[in-house]
């Protein structure tokens, strides 16, 4: 996105998510049956940090449906699918494949697994980003289980396009908002229904199903109400953000301040009444992370956050910034640097003690400092040049498709 297209308040969502995934992953490795009463309802309402995949989705579904939006609006062809599949691959493909193949090696070195051919097979079918259709896959390495989700966003960056076009074949006389939004309304109606048909037929069986029995046990218990079609939804919901954003008058006013504040503050209300319930929080049709109200008021916050008077500047603030810049570095690396700090040193998170807070909050420290300096690098050294230069490729090609 260049920077006179940036989306106010688009980064402060975008550190938000990538930092709540952090903490889930880092309050997952304390005892909360061990803290006082004080401390034990605060860390139990982050252990939903989780709700940050959700926000993933619905800021990519609002940024990356701007582009086909505006054409739409505009009377104007489909953007370059070409461009579009470059940038997505520069963005994603460098740092994932460094990630999983870091967590791949890990997997059968440090963490002790056997080096199976189902093993290899999971890392094989992540690197091509297929990994997302299978329980026996779902995980693509023992060393980093968040990367489940990348294949499953880049099945959503497949899917845009596809509906898209059945928008952009209607046309141009009937092309008005009044019509292509309910139009994308039908879109997320049919992705539900096929979501409820994934869940009817792909059910995994009950043998050993259950995270005490690692993490295709998890992968099990998850399928099938996670799935790459259910997540669409989310990602969907996004993308029918930006379409009314863009028909928004572009004049900030003050009642966008407060609708912005009141859904952060409802969303955010989701971590600690989520408790009590599953740490996947499913909601309607079984999709998790609250479907759809967290996503519905994720998606509104950054409609609202856009035409804010104060609020977006607010929140977009230096550290969150810098926090958005290397947000996928942080997602990407974290269980890394985690599972790696904690196998080398059982104790480090105060694991097996009484008292294990004072050693957890000196773990999390010390593995905090070393994922934003290991995100930091894989930005600046691997993620930026490879953005740069898909981009420079692609003015490239537009200068030759004016002038040809």
């Amino acid at each position: 996105m260049q920077q006179q297209d940036r989306v106010a308040g688009a980064d402060f969502l975008r550190a938000t998510a990538c930092l709540l995934v952090l903490v889930h992953h880092l309050v997952l490795r304390i005892d909360l049956t061990k803290l006082g009463e004080g401390l034990r309802p605060t860390l139990t309402a982050l252990r939903f940090g989780n709700f940050g995949v959700a926000i993933f989705f619905i800021l990519s579904g609002f940024l990356l449906a701007l582009p086909f939006w505006r054409a739409l609006d505009a009377g104007a062809s489909m953007p370059d699918l070409r461009i579009y599949a470059l940038r997505r691959a520069a963005r994603i493909a460098p740092g994932y494949w460094v990630a999983l193949t870091v967590g791949f090696i890990l997997s059968f070195t440090l963490l002790g697994h056997a080096l199976t051919p189902e093993i290899t097979l999971r890392y094989a079918s992540g690197f091509v980003f297929m990994s997302q259709w299978h329980w026996r896959t779902f995980f693509p390495v023992e060393g980093d289980g968040p990367l489940w989700s990348i294949p499953f966003e880049v099945t959503s960056y497949l899917l845009l396009p596809l509906c898209a076009a059945l928008l952009f074949a209607m046309p141009k006389t009937r092309r008005s908002p009044l019509v292509t939004r309910p139009a994308w309304l039908a879109i997320i109606a049919v992705t539900l229904l096929a979501h409820e048909t994934f869940r009817a037929l792909a059910a995994p069986d009950e043998i050993d199903r259950g995270w005490q029995y690692g993490m295709q046990g998890g992968a099990k218990e998850w399928m099938p109400n996670y799935n790459p079609i259910g997540f669409f939804a989310v990602f969907a919901f996004g993308s029918l953000a930006a379409g009314i954003q863009i028909l928004l008058p572009r004049a900030r006013k003050i009642s966008f301040d407060v609708i912005a504040l009141t859904c952060l503050v409802a969303a955010s209300l989701h971590l600690p009444l989520a408790a009590g319930g599953p740490w996947e929080a499913y909601g309607w049709l079984g999709i998790p992370y609250d479907f759809p109200l967290f996503p519905v008021l994720i998606a509104v916050t950054l409609v609202a956050l856009s035409r804010t008077v104060l609020l977006a500047t607010l929140l977009d603030n230096v550290v969150m910034r810098f926090a958005a810049t290397i947000s996928f570095g942080i997602y990407i690396w974290q269980d890394i640097v985690l599972t790696t700090m904690q196998t080398i040193d059982p104790a480090i998170f105060g694991i097996g003690k009484d008292d294990p807070l004072p050693d957890w909050l000196i773990g999390c420290a010390l593995a905090v400092l070393v994922v934003v300096l290991i995100a930091s690098l894989s930005h600046f050294i691997l993620e930026r040049p490879m953005i740069r230069q898909a981009a420079r490729m692609t003015r490239k090609n537009s200068t030759i498709t004016q002038h040809g």
